[in-house]
């Protein structure tokens, strides 16, 4: 049996181990578009701001890891998937053919069409070749654009400041983090950075970048504005990268639609990761939850039925917690609400502490989601509540007059039902 798994990213490679732990006969082939060895975008902010050297990103540090686990790696870009010869045509020409496939592309920066931006000085942070030209250029002192301030960008953003650059950031949206943090907490984000010295324009956009002689850009902004740069950071989203399926026979959505197997449309075809659109049981639709436990899940679940061995996806992950400027804040679930749910919230300002916030959403008298600012207490607790839909019958109207009464509602909601299914 011949795996072929497109991507070397973290489901790449654990799809690529587990298959090998089961399957100790079986060909294994990572392809990857990097002339890297598989690492972790995640890590790319630690080599930023020089905690970690590039062999820190990397996702196994043995250097005999692949070869003593028989597993090949190929460097290649999949253009184009014919799922009846079984058979995926690579940029360079040739071809790789496989009896179970695992689409593991992830994503790429979607870069805006702004007038400027393909020019010299403007790079995404996305890989180790990014990481490298920025941090040429993200000297102490140097003037740094970046535009976006969603999850990723506040990563970049958290990575940029250490390094003692001047830094603006600049969000389409109304607050930072729009879409992982309501009004309120996305804008507590936005003064926290302000006071931590960061120049935040939201509700704006780049309209256009020019370039000056000396290499110096002036970025319009569409209020006006027109800011100095050295140095232009693009964060403002990813997409999946599956665009070399669209004339397959694989079914896709926002990403790859899979079955609670990893399985696509197409028997044989699996995928996992940030290029994977699977089911989440509390919003009861399919989606993308590009977050790297989601991957690692997605990777085992598929490389298990890929090598014959049943297993299933209870369902997506859907959480993000954040460090930025060291305000820590966290999104559960539905964070927006329901269409006729009910929700709390509580805040208490503070600005020497970035203040604290949390906003619980409820349907019926299930939490199906939550967002908290500078609230650390309970994160597991709000986690269990919103993941195992626990019902929280009276404890719902308590919890709507006492927000901070989540561990008091977990005890008696979450552990009763238990001791009840047990029983």
């Amino acid at each position: 049996m011949k795996h072929v798994i497109l991507g070397a990213g973290p489901a790449g490679v654990i799809a690529a181990e587990t298959i090998r732990k089961h399957a100790p006969d079986d060909q294994i082939l990572i392809v990857s578009d990097e002339p890297e060895a598989p690492y972790s975008r995640m890590a790319i902010p630690y080599l930023l701001v020089g905690q970690i050297g590039e062999p820190g990103t990397h996702l196994r540090h043995a250097g005999d890891h692949y070869q003593r686990l028989r597993i090949g790696l190929q460097r290649g870009r999949a253009v184009a998937l014919d799922t009846a010869a079984r058979s995926v045509k690579l940029d360079d020409g040739g071809s790789v053919g496989y009896d179970r496939l695992l689409i593991a592309t992830g994503s790429s920066p979607a870069t805006p069409p702004i007038p400027g931006i393909a020019g010299p000085g403007v790079h995404s942070c996305w890989t180790l070749a990014d990481a490298r030209a920025i941090q040429a250029k993200a000297q102490p002192g140097a003037r740094v654009l970046q535009m976006g301030a969603g999850f990723i960008g506040c990563i970049i953003l958290e990575a940029l400041a250490a390094r003692g650059v001047k830094l603006a950031v600049v969000e389409m949206g109304d607050r930072m983090v729009p879409r992982m943090m309501g009004p309120t907490a996305g804008g507590m984000i936005k003064d926290w950075c302000r006071h931590k010295g960061v120049d935040v324009h939201t509700g704006a956009r780049v309209e256009r970048i020019d370039r000056e002689a000396s290499g110096l850009m002036k970025v319009k902004l569409s209020d006006g504005q027109v800011l100095d740069a050295d140095l232009v950071i693009s964060a403002t989203g990813v997409k999946p990268n599956i665009g070399f399926l669209e004339h397959s026979n694989v079914r896709c959505l926002v990403g790859v639609l899979t079955d609670e197997h990893l399985q696509s449309s197409v028997p044989g075809v699996y995928a996992a990761g940030d290029c994977a659109e699977a089911f989440d049981k509390i919003s009861a639709t399919t989606i993308v939850s590009a977050i790297q436990p989601n991957a690692a899940e997605q990777a085992r679940v598929a490389a298990l039925n890929m090598v014959g061995k049943p297993a299933s996806l209870p369902g997506v992950t859907q959480i993000n917690v954040l460090d930025t400027l060291g305000l820590i804040s966290v999104s559960f679930g539905r964070w927006e609400g329901l269409p006729g749910g009910q929700h709390v919230e509580l805040t208490e300002p503070d600005a020497r502490s970035g203040g604290r916030h949390l906003s619980l959403q409820f349907s019926g008298d299930r939490l199906v989601g939550c967002n908290a600012v500078g609230w650390t207490e309970h994160v597991g607790v709000i986690r269990g509540l919103v993941e195992g839909q626990v019902k929280l019958g009276p404890w719902k109207d308590r919890l709507l007059a006492d927000p901070t009464l989540l561990m008091e509602a977990y005890l008696a909601s979450a552990q009763a039902q238990d001791v009840h299914a047990v029983a």
